[in-house]
């Protein structure tokens, strides 16, 4: 085994797919609060209006680079696994067991699409 699917699987199944769900069902968003409030205290320094458009559009570039990273880490089951990890993280809280069946379907994904790409 390759030191590529750990890698994909702790950085995008799990940090990118599962804790965004689990971070959606809570109703919070980590990234959001983070990004606002250096926002404010950038705009409070400096009132310059490309500012407020940089932190505007940074969640935006966050997401793209992501699911950019995540294809080119796992092809479309890389990203299928991305989407099964963040339905594990949204219904984790409401069923434990559909919560881990989904998991599990995700890293079987991403250990089967980082397996075709090790050649």
């Amino acid at each position: 085994m390759t030191k590529k699917f750990p890698r994909f699987i702790w950085q995008f199944v799990i940090g990118f797919g599962f804790l965004s769900g689990l971070w959606t069902s809570i109703g919070i968003d980590p990234e959001g609060l983070i990004i606002a409030a250096l926002g404010s205290a950038a705009t409070k320094i400096s009132s310059d209006p490309a500012i407020r458009v940089f932190f505007i559009l940074l969640p935006l570039v966050i997401l793209i680079i992501s699911v950019v990273g995540a294809y080119r880490k796992g092809r479309v089951p890389g990203l299928i696994a991305v989407f099964f990890a963040y339905g594990a993280g949204l219904v984790i809280l409401l069923s434990t067991l559909l919560g881990l069946l989904f998991l599990l379907v995700a890293i079987v994904i991403a250990y089967n699409s980082t397996k075709s790409r090790r050649r």
